[in-house]
């Protein structure tokens, strides 16, 4: 099975950052890109941070430049997003319909299962994970033990070194989270957004990972005294995971156009 995974979207309605940020150009070039792959994806996961503030418009927007992907998908929301208005505007997407405060499920239709987590709170730039969450994770792992499994969480369970983005935007329960997946083994990788940055981490018994956001990168200072939060124009890009014979391979893939390729 091969999942390409994006994140961090940001399409936003206005803002100061619209004009220079260009979200939807650069979703769009991102969906052409993965529509060339081949081998083609069989799924793309998209890990929060759909849109900039959460409106309806921004969703609006949204849809149609999904609809151009070939490729199915799936989403979970993050930090930026509505839960409300994600499941409104998305309403034929009936894993998002779970009844529940929390966008979170499981889809068993792929060779490798797909646990999503909701890690937001309403209003904060930070995540949570409460006791419910975390029953629910427990309760959702132990129903398929040995069955390959991928983790889909917006904020990772982890700290990064950025030292503005994790005051701002640390997981609590990240303790609690780490003893619930500490006895399976079968959990082959955490994907998680919110970093705008390929960053990977061991995390109890596997290792989650961070993927790049479309449009824009956060800044790379891992300095302790660091004052400001910034980010820039790197080339965006996105992740592919590949599950081989010794189980999940990710590579990070940039967005673009770029010389080559050349023989040897």
């Amino acid at each position: 099975m091969l999942i390409a995974q994006i994140s961090d979207l940001h399409i936003q309605e206005s803002g100061k950052d619209k004009e220079l940020i260009q979200a939807e150009h650069h979703l769009s070039t991102c969906i052409q890109t993965l529509n060339r792959l081949a081998p083609r994806p069989d799924l793309v996961v998209i890990t929060g941070d759909l849109t900039e503030h959460g409106r309806k418009q921004e969703y609006l927007t949204l849809k149609p430049l999904l609809a151009e992907l070939n490729i199915p998908y799936l989403l979970i929301p993050g930090n930026h997003d509505s839960p409300a208005m994600l499941r409104d505007v998305f309403h034929e997407h009936a894993y998002l319909q779970t009844g529940s405060p929390f966008i979170q499920y499981v889809i068993d239709d792929w060779p490798l299962r797909i646990v999503a987590l909701d890690t937001t709170i309403p209003m904060r730039s930070d995540g949570g994970l409460c006791a419910e969450r975390l029953q629910w994770l427990s309760n959702t792992l132990a129903q398929a033990p040995d069955t390959p499994t991928l983790v889909l969480m917006h904020h990772p369970p982890f700290e990064t070194g950025i030292k503005k983005m994790d005051e701002l935007g640390l997981l609590t329960g990240r303790a609690a989270f780490a003893e619930v997946i500490a006895p399976y083994g079968n959990i082959e990788r955490i994907l998680c957004g919110h970093l705008h940055r390929t960053m990977l981490c061991r995390v109890g018994p596997t290792v989650a990972s961070t993927c790049p956001g479309t449009a824009h990168q956060i800044t790379l200072d891992l300095n302790a005294d660091a004052q400001a939060l910034s980010f820039n124009f790197e080339p965006p890009g996105y992740q592919l995971h590949w599950q081989g014979a010794q189980g999940l391979v990710t590579h990070h893939a940039t967005i673009g156009e770029f010389p080559g390729p050349y023989s040897f």
